[in-house]
């Protein structure tokens, strides 16, 4: 079993309160974030640019995508434009679909053409990531998000999912898979041993790799100790 410093997958941070992001980026392990407007809305986000503006001030040095928010793929276009002139760690996030189910793909193509760097998500199926493949081919560096995660949700192993997806990107350079959503530290472990070149969990998760390999007679007697602590200190008599 691997400690943490031994995983060869880049670990990305995914999230949007300041102070947790500032806690990951003093992590040497993190290399990078991503963020979304719902993980933003519920961290009370009311003006996207300047929290974008503010973050990129205190994280200049690593990758942060930031995703539109249009529906329109023109407008999409132009917010993409924007969002990538913020810096030159930042990816611009464009969905796979609006919300009427049109691909981005033209979109995604012209972009990438034009030297911006992207990550393309909300991916769930092989069908997509052969499509957004062939949309970022001779373009620019470029993330591809595949939701592990929710493909899990649905009762399906989505380590078969990933595999092939990395095959799928496997001689496109600069062009590297995400495992998304993870639900748990194992998912972490799962995406190392494919070779999947990233995984981005939120705080949560992170916050476990320092149980990676623990000795498992060693958290078992941790974890009688902490239902009896907890027990004591609530005070609980029969």
């Amino acid at each position: 079993m691997k400690s943490a410093p031994d995983l060869k997958i880049k670990l990305f941070a995914d999230g949007a309160d300041k102070a947790t992001m500032l806690e990951m980026y003093r992590n040497p392990l993190i290399q990078g974030f991503t963020t979304n407007p719902t993980l933003m809305r519920k961290a009370g986000i009311a003006d996207y640019a300047a929290f974008a503006r503010d973050i990129l001030h205190a994280i200049p040095d690593r990758p942060i995508s930031f995703e539109v928010f249009a529906d329109d793929f023109g407008e999409m276009e132009r917010q993409a434009r924007l969002i990538a002139a913020w810096g030159p760690n930042v990816n611009a996030k464009i969905p796979i679909t609006n919300t009427t189910g049109e691909p981005c793909f033209d979109l995604v193509r012209k972009l990438t053409r034009e030297g911006i760097k992207l990550n393309i998500t909300a991916i769930l199926t092989l069908e997509q990531v052969r499509s957004v493949a062939s949309c970022l081919r001779g373009g620019a560096p470029a993330f591809v998000s595949v939701f592990a995660g929710r493909i899990a949700d649905t009762g399906r192993d989505p380590v078969p999912i990933m595999s092939a997806a990395l095959e799928e990107i496997a001689d496109l350079p600069g062009v590297e898979l995400i495992w998304a959503s993870p639900r748990e530290l194992l998912n972490v472990v799962q995406a190392d041993a494919i070779g999947c070149h990233i995984i981005t969990a939120t705080s949560d998760i992170l916050k476990k790799l320092s149980t990676l390999g623990k000795d498992l007679a060693q958290f078992s007697l941790e974890t009688v100790q902490m239902f009896h602590n907890d027990a004591r200190s609530s005070g609980f008599a029969l």
